[in-house]
């Protein structure tokens, strides 16, 4: 069992209607992110995680999508073995996501 924390789409989708917008990092391939991301989210993919660590914040919560939810999995699990511990992976990915979705 990994110690990140898990949202839900339908959980994400409310926080995304309040005032205080959570940080999404959305790390699929390119073409995947072509046919829409969640409004807000930031594109880095899985395998550039590491030479962008310095963007993502230590000491605020960060919500990871991919498309099933493997791949923010094992990027969460990355950045708690790198120090990181606010890391939050969004169950299903985008395949469970029935929210609005914006092109990049």
């Amino acid at each position: 069992m990994s110690d990140y924390e898990l949202i839900s789409p339908i959980e994400l989708q409310k926080r995304l209607d309040t005032p205080s917008q959570p940080m999404i990092i959305d790390v699929r391939e390119d073409e995947e992110v072509a046919e829409g991301v969640i409004p807000g989210a930031i594109h880095i993919r899985m395998n550039d995680i590491p030479e962008h660590m310095h963007e993502i914040p230590k000491d605020e919560e960060v919500i990871f999508v991919c498309r099933s939810g493997g791949r923010s999995g094992r990027v969460c699990d990355y950045l708690l073995a790198n120090g990181y511990d606010k890391v939050v992976n969004m169950t299903g990915g985008m395949l469970r996501w029935t929210g609005e979705t914006v092109n990049l």
